[in-house]
C-alpha cells in the first residue's frame, strides 16, 4: 500500500510495510507539473501479465509490485487490492505510469 501526500510543489508517495520490501523502494517524489491524469480503470489491472520485472515482485492474483517494462513504458506498480487501486499517468518523469493501491482512492 502506498501513502500519498502533497509538499509545496511535490507529490510524496510512500510506500509502507513489507511492500517496501517486494517493490525494493521505499517512496517516489512526484513533481506536480509531470501528473498528466489519475484514474481508476479495472481493465488495465486485469491479467497475469504486468510485464519484466526491474526490479519487482508478482504473484498473479495476489501482488505485483516494483519496476516493470511493458509496451516500452516503465511502469511501478504495488498493488494487492485492485479495488483500491489508481493509475498515475506521468511525462518527463523516471516513470510513465504509477499503478498503485491506497487506503482510500475517492480521497487522492
Amino acid at each position: 500500500m502506498v501513502e500519498v501526500s502533497k509538499e509545496g510543489d511535490i507529490v510524496l508517495f510512500q510506500v509502507k510495510g513489507l511492500h517496501k520490501l517486494w517493490s525494493f523502494k521505499s517512496q517516489l517524489q512526484i513533481p506536480v507539473g509531470h501528473i498528466k491524469s489519475i484514474r481508476q480503470d479495472p481493465e488495465v489491472l486485469k491479467g497475469w501479465w504486468k510485464g519484466f520485472r526491474m526490479p519487482g515482485t508478482h504473484i498473479p492474483g495476489i501482488i505485483a509490485a516494483g519496476t516493470f517494462l511493458q509496451h516500452n513504458k516503465r511502469i511501478f506498480w504495488d498493488v494487492h487490492n485492485a479495488e483500491n487501486a489508481l493509475i498515475i499517468e506521468l511525462e518527463h518523469d523516471e516513470y510513465d505510469e504509477l499503478i498503485i493501491e491506497v487506503e482510500n482512492a475517492a480521497a487522492v
